[in-house]
Parts: C-alpha cells; sequence; structure tokens
C-alpha cells in the first residue's frame, strides 16, 4: 500500500519544456510582451504540440498509478513566465492531454525561480539558463533542458513505460573536487587524488538531494529490471577512479541500477543503449554528445561552467 505520510517526489517545470511554444516565444523576443499575449489569447483554443520534457512528465505522473489521489508519489509543478491570462492556453493544453498538473506559478515576465523552493521542488526543468542559474544558486537541482536531435528512438528491448534517468558523477551527483584537481594538474593528479582519497566519501553536488528523493520514490517499488524506475551513472571516469564513486554511494545509502565507467569516451552511444529519458552533465561538449541520442540538461555548476 502507499504511504499516505511520504513526501512525493517534486518536479517543476517550465511551459517552454512541457509543450512545443518556440513560436511564440520567437514572436515574444521580436515584437515584446503585448504582441505574445494576444497571440496566446487568439490561440488560447488550439492544442500546443508537446514539449522536449513531455514524455519524462508522461513517465513521472504514470508512477501515481495505484497511489490515492491525495498521497501521489510524484507531483509535477508548472512554472511559468506567462501571465495567468496568457497562461490559458497552457491550461487548455494540459487538460487536453489529461496531464495530473494541480499547481503553478505564472510570473508575467518576472523570474520565476522565487517559487520553486516554496513548492518544494527536489528538481527543475527549464529553457532558460539563467532561471536555473538561479535555481542551482538557491539550491534546487536544475537543469537546461535540450532536446535530442533526432528524437531518441526506443531500443527493442527497454519497456517503453519504464521511466530511465541518467546522471554524470562529478559537479553533478557529486562537487567538482575531481574535476578541479584534473584540470590543475591533469589526468595523472586526477588518478592518483583519488587513488590516495579512496576510503574518503565525496561531497555531494547539486543533484544530491534530488538522488535522494528519486532514492526514497523507487523504494515504494519492487527492485530489479521490472522496476518503473531505472537509473545509471555515466561517468568519464575509469579505473582506479571508480572505487570512490562506489563507496560515496554506500555511504549515502543510495542505490544506482546501473554505471558505466567510459574512461573518457563518448557518452552518447552509450545513453542510447541505456535508453536514458533525461541525462544530465555539467559539460557542455558531453551535452553536445549526448543530444544526437537523448534529451539531455544541462546543469551549469563547477569549475567547467567558470
Amino acid at each position: 500500500m502507499p504511504d499516505r505520510d511520504a513526501d512525493p517526489l517534486i518536479v517543476a517545470i517550465s511551459s517552454r519544456t512541457l509543450f512545443d511554444m518556440e513560436e511564440s516565444h520567437a514572436l515574444f523576443e521580436r515584437q515584446g510582451i503585448d504582441a505574445y499575449a494576444d497571440f496566446q489569447r487568439e490561440h488560447e483554443d488550439d492544442v500546443l504540440r508537446p514539449g522536449v520534457a513531455f514524455p519524462l512528465v508522461r513517465k513521472l505522473l504514470a508512477l501515481n498509478e495505484g497511489a490515492p489521489p491525495e498521497a501521489p508519489r510524484v507531483e509535477v509543478i508548472l512554472i511559468s513566465r506567462n501571465s495567468a491570462d496568457s497562461g490559458l492556453r497552457i491550461f487548455n493544453s494540459i487538460a487536453h492531454h489529461s496531464l495530473s498538473i494541480k499547481r503553478a506559478a505564472f510570473s508575467n515576465g518576472a523570474p520565476p525561480f522565487p517559487y520553486i523552493r516554496p513548492f518544494g521542488a527536489d528538481l527543475f526543468l527549464s529553457a532558460n539558463a539563467e532561471d536555473v542559474s538561479a535555481a542551482l544558486a538557491a539550491g534546487v537541482a536544475a537543469a537546461t533542458l535540450l532536446p535530442a536531435i533526432p528524437p531518441s528512438r526506443l531500443a527493442p528491448h527497454l519497456r517503453p513505460d519504464q521511466l530511465r534517468i541518467a546522471f554524470d558523477g562529478d559537479a553533478v551527483i557529486f562537487d567538482d573536487e575531481g574535476e578541479r584537481v584534473s584540470r590543475e594538474g591533469g589526468l595523472a593528479a586526477f588518478a592518483e587524488h583519488e587513488r590516495s582519497h579512496a576510503g574518503e566519501p565525496l561531497s555531494g553536488g547539486p543533484f544530491r538531494g534530488f538522488l535522494d528523493a528519486l532514492h526514497r520514490l523507487q523504494k515504494a517499488f519492487p527492485v530489479g529490471q521490472d522496476a518503473p524506475i531505472r537509473t545509471a551513472l555515466v561517468t568519464a571516469r575509469s579505473v582506479p577512479a571508480h572505487e570512490r564513486v562506489i563507496r560515496t554511494l554506500r555511504e549515502w545509502g543510495i542505490r544506482l541500477d546501473e554505471a558505466l565507467f567510459l574512461g573518457g569516451r563518448p557518452k552518447g552511444p552509450f545513453l542510447e543503449a541505456f535508453g536514458a529519458d533525461i541525462f544530465f552533465d555539467d559539460s557542455e561538449h558531453n551535452i553536445l554528445s549526448a543530444r544526437d541520442h537523448v534529451t539531455a540538461g544541462h546543469v551549469p555548476h563547477g569549475v567547467a561552467n567558470r
């Protein structure tokens, strides 16, 4: 039975990632807020097409199947720079697609990130890099979403209803200590540093809290390949730098279903083989590789983004 006292996983998402609003956003950039608002009102009965995060949101909300309405396992909250008036088209599209999204914040052009923490969000996904950076600075896991090019194809051996999330390690799950050592002293210095500190747990990065919340959610379901959520660590680390990662996750009591230590190989093909619905990485270089295969979220944190 569902735990009615358990905290749900809360994901805040921008309207531009939930729906394809690039046409109207381009209008806003060309002609301003008034032209944009008029356009949305004129088209408020036209259903918006799914955006880059739409499949992810569908899978997240599907995890509520069997849970009582008053105690969902997952809650998705809409965060938008629209006004409530021009946002009526968004609400109509949510209803058309039968998405169970009940809470929203419309900031009417102002930065919306201050509302993310009061909602208790574990994760914020947006197409606006400034909002993402502000959310990270406020202590919320956040990423700028970029669509796969072309849209990813599901491998035949994977379940279409299983949610698969992949993470980079350093500067995402963990802090950027390893990346700083590597940049300052090179790969040999990094390998020696990790070998000598293998017994010391890494500090948590910006996605540590989200990983904790996701792990709590996973515990509501049976363990194994048939579980509705599957996670993976996809890192450029290799032996001997793997040991510290494994010991850190053990210290945290976190289970990641799969771990890929790639030793610098391009991540994209491995992410496609894993079937990631979304991949989070701090490196823009890795994100560009991943976009050829899966939907990717850039986490602008750590030394790689300074």
